[in-house]
Order: structure tokens, then sequence, then C-alpha cells
């Protein structure tokens, strides 16, 4: 069979055998064309093909998904970059790509987690990078001090008991972030600023309208954790960076709105970098944005007997905010001091003090410390609760629960097909699910007015049980997977790609390895 392959503008016909393969053809124009392919460390160059508008997959027969004689493939030559390092979040359990060149290796730490940040929406004071041997890594190192490889994957640990806060706050969930404040005053701010850069960057309005009133200002900065204090010449600086400069360079409109509307001196707030919201926006080409911010900016503030531009109510609130502050320091000065380190409070030294960034859950935190506490109890009152401990489980022992009534033979044969199950790919499977939606499946087999024996419905269930146990997948399944693979063709007719994916259907049948 003859078919034509279009590449970089010249056509040229090949010579191919209907069973063969997609990867078998891609072998062959490797051949002709002399391409030089890649698959290293720092990228790779492989072919694409393309027939009515679909990606072939390497797997495919040629003769199944419709590919005739004298049919034309269109062929790409791809360049993918792959990421010089991995974070791998242990908060969320995602795994965070670091794109760029080798040069990156040469950097600070301190630049690397300021990429973290724009790509995961954590502030750098809550979470600390450690090596693939578990080394933490401190800002004011290279990365080269650390010697990472190409592709290498960095663990991220936040601070402990702060796991379902902080996902709480990723997720928008304000009533978790609620339950999960800590008591420590110091520390319940800190936790309220964070909550509302992370509200900021991922565009959660509800929670950062929550964060408002409950005492965050968005022109304010996120800072450093107070058990810190004393690391403060180390700090990063990214920490002066505050909700307002998250929303700009994320682009969150609405929350832009809340913040201006809430504090208007959030228009003239400038970061470490001189940089204020506009122009973070002009950098970020957030168009939306911009406009936004410049129409409020010349604008003009009215009250009942007087119009004044904005500048200068912004300086005016900039003003009376100082004046508050320092009445507020002359008539209660224990209130408008900040966070100062006392006797017998948590202070955290890098490379000194144990490390409280560990990523242990709330309640993991919580049994440690309780089971510390009992360690600490009196040697006969610990005896004590061992011996009742004991008896407990020798009564718990004695008890028997009654077996299981199923047969073997039928626990067997689902525990085979969960295994089947379990090693399709959870990305593929979701991707074929929701693009082909099919009716809802019936609760019978057959319509109550069609007769049939007595044993037809065992036959049926036998076959369609033996179906699962050797394609990994049942009917239904198999079903929705052949007509998402068949409207990949999006330039063939709908007939022609229904006809298609019962040509893949019936060779899954026969072949349940296809």
């Amino acid at each position: 069979m003859r078919i034509f392959i279009a590449f970089e503008g010249v056509c040229e016909p090949f010579d191919i055998q209907p069973q063969q393969t997609v990867g078998a053809v891609k072998r062959a124009i490797k051949d002709r064309f002399h391409i030089q392919l890649s698959d290293d460390k720092q990228g790779r160059r492989y072919l694409e093909l393309i027939y009515a508008g679909a990606l072939l997959k390497d797997e495919w027969v040629l003769a199944d998904i419709g590919i005739t004689l004298c049919s034309t493939i269109k062929c790409v030559v791809k360049e993918e970059d792959k990421p010089i390092l991995y974070v791998f979040n242990a908060a969320t359990g995602l795994t965070i790509p670091i794109m760029g060149s080798i040069y990156l290796l040469t950097t600070t730490v301190s630049d690397l987690k300021t990429l973290v940040t724009r790509k995961c929406g954590f502030p750098v004071s809550v979470y600390c990078l450690r090596t693939p041997q578990g080394t933490e890594m401190y800002d004011c190192n290279t990365l080269t001090d650390y010697k990472l490889d190409i592709g290498a994957t960095l663990r991220m640990d936040v601070w402990d008991t702060w796991v379902e806060f902080l996902n709480g706050s990723r997720l928008g969930h304000k009533h978790t972030v609620e339950q999960y404040l800590l008591k420590e005053e110091p520390v319940m701010r800190y936790q309220l600023r964070v909550a509302l850069y992370i509200a900021a960057f991922f565009g959660h309005l509800d929670l950062a309208e929550c964060m408002l009133q409950l005492g965050a200002r968005a022109d304010e900065s996120v800072g450093g954790h107070p058990y810190r204090e004393w690391c403060s010449e180390t700090d990063h600086p990214a920490l002066t960076k505050c909700p307002v400069h998250a929303a700009a360079e994320a682009g969150q409109l609405l929350i832009l709105k809340a913040f201006v509307t809430y504090n208007a001196a959030c228009l003239e707030r400038e970061d470490a970098q001189g940089k204020s919201p506009l122009k973070i926006c002009i950098e970020q080409r957030h168009k939306d944005c911009v406009r936004y911010l410049i129409m409020k900016i010349w604008s003009v503030v009215s009250f009942p007997k007087l119009s004044i531009p904005m500048k200068i109510y912004v300086k005016l609130k900039k003003w009376l905010d100082r004046a508050q502050k320092g009445i507020l320091a002359r008539k209660c000065p224990h209130q408008a001091s900040g966070f100062r380190t006392r006797v017998g409070d948590m202070v955290v030294v890098d490379g000194f003090t144990e490390p409280k960034m560990t990523s242990k859950g709330f309640f993991t935190a919580k049994k440690k410390r309780i089971s510390s506490d009992w360690a600490s109890v009196d040697d006969g009152i610990f005896q004590g609760k061992e011996c009742v401990a004991q008896t407990r489980k020798k009564s718990w022992q004695s008890l028997k629960l009654p077996a299981v009534r199923h047969s073997k033979k039928k626990t067997s044969s689902l525990q085979k097909t969960e295994v089947k199950i379990g090693a399709t790919s959870e990305g593929e499977r979701n991707m074929w699910t929701g693009r082909v939606p099919l009716p809802a499946i019936a609760s019978s087999l057959h319509p109550p007015f069609y007769y049939t024996e007595p044993r037809a419905a065992q036959l049926i269930n036998t076959s369609l049980e033996s179906f699962l146990e050797h394609s990994g997948r049942t009917s239904r399944e198999n079903a929705i997977y052949c007509l998402a693979l068949a409207s990949e063709f999006k330039e063939k007719p709908w007939l022609h790609q229904l006809g298609m994916a019962r040509i893949l259907a019936r060779k899954t049948v026969c072949n349940p390895l296809f």
C-alpha cells in the first residue's frame, strides 16, 4: 500500500503494509529524511504524524484508523524543552516544573524560591526547599553548592500544623482557614496575611473579604514568621511583597477592585524593587487590570463640599494611617508594638534549632506532642496505663467476627479486575470519560416486555465479567474509550468516526491487549 508523507514542503511516497504501526512508519521516515532525534536531560526532539486533524499514537495500526491507499499524512518535527528542576510540594502533593536554561543552576536559592512562589502562590516565608538527600537549602547559598543535577527533584516543606491551613487557602475554603488558625496572636496575624496573599494569587474573593474583615491589610507586607525574628538579616527580599502585588502579578481583576475599594492606598504601594501594582500589571501584560488601575489613579474622589484627585487622597490616607499608629503607640504601647521575642517564646535559628518545617499535618503534630507529654509522666502511672492497655488488647483479641460468605472464585476475579483497572492511567481515563457522554446505565439488561430464558442474564453477566477481567475496562468504558479515540479525527464526518469506533471496539474484543 502506497501513502504519501508531507514533510517541510516535500511530499514523498512510502510503500507500507496495512498492518504496520505508526511507530514503524516514524522509523522509516526518520531513515528516509535523515532526521536527528534526541531524548536527553535538557530536551527532546521527536516526530509527530497528523492525519485528518488527529495526532497518531505509536501503537496504532494504520488500517484500524482508516488510512487507506494514497492517503496523505503530515509529518512534523517537534522540540520539547525539559524542566531544569522539579519541586515537589509536600503540602499539596503537586510537582512544579521549573523551566529555564542550564545557567539557572548557578543562581542562588533565593532566586529559585522567587520562581517557585510565582508558580505555586505560597509566600516565600511559609516554606523551605530541601535537596533530594534531605538537606535544607538556605537563601544565601547557590544551587551549585548543593551539587544539583539537571532534572533533580527538590522537596518543598511548609511549617508544621500548616498543611490543612494552606490547602484551605489555596482552594478558597474560608471555614477551613478559620478552623486551623493558631491561638498565638502574633502567629495568627501572620496567618491572616498569608491567607490573604494566597487568596489574592488564586482569585478567591470570598476568602479575601473574610481576611480583610478579620484585620488583614492588602497593602501590608506578608513578612516572616514571628519565630524567625532573629533571622531578619538573611530574610528573602520578597518578604516585603503585599497581597495587592500578588493579585497584580496573577492578573486578578476582581481582587484588585476589592482591595482598592477597601483601601485606596493599595494604588501607590510599592514592593522591594519599587514597583507599584500598575507597573507590575504592565510588565505582565494584564490589559484589563491596567485599564482599571489607570482609571482609578486618574479619578476624582468626591465629598459633600469638596472633590480632590485620587493621588492627593492617597497621600492624605497614608498620613492619616501614620497619625493613627502614633496615637495608638502613645495610648496603648503594648498593642502598637510589634512582636518581640520574650523569655519562653519559640525561636527558630537556621542551622542551630530543630527544623519546624517538615510538612506535618495539624493532627499529626498534635499526636506527637501528646505522645511526648505521656513520655514525661511518672513511671508508675505509665506502667498502670500500660497494664490497662494490655488487658484491653487481650479482650479485643478474644473477639471473633463471622466469616465472609463470598465465594473464593468471585473474590479472586474481583481482585484481578481491581488490579487491572488501577493499572490504567488516571489522566487518560479522565480524558476520555468526560469528553464522550453516554446515557445512564440501565437497571436491567432488557426491557420488561422482552422475554428471556432464565439463564440468559447469567450468560451475559459471565461474558461481561470475562471481558472486564481480560481488558481491564467494562464494556461501557471501552465504548467511551473507542469513541474518544475516533473523535480525534476532526476532519472526518461523524458517521465515519462512529464506524471507526465500531472497528476499534471489535478489535478490542478480539485482542484485549489492543
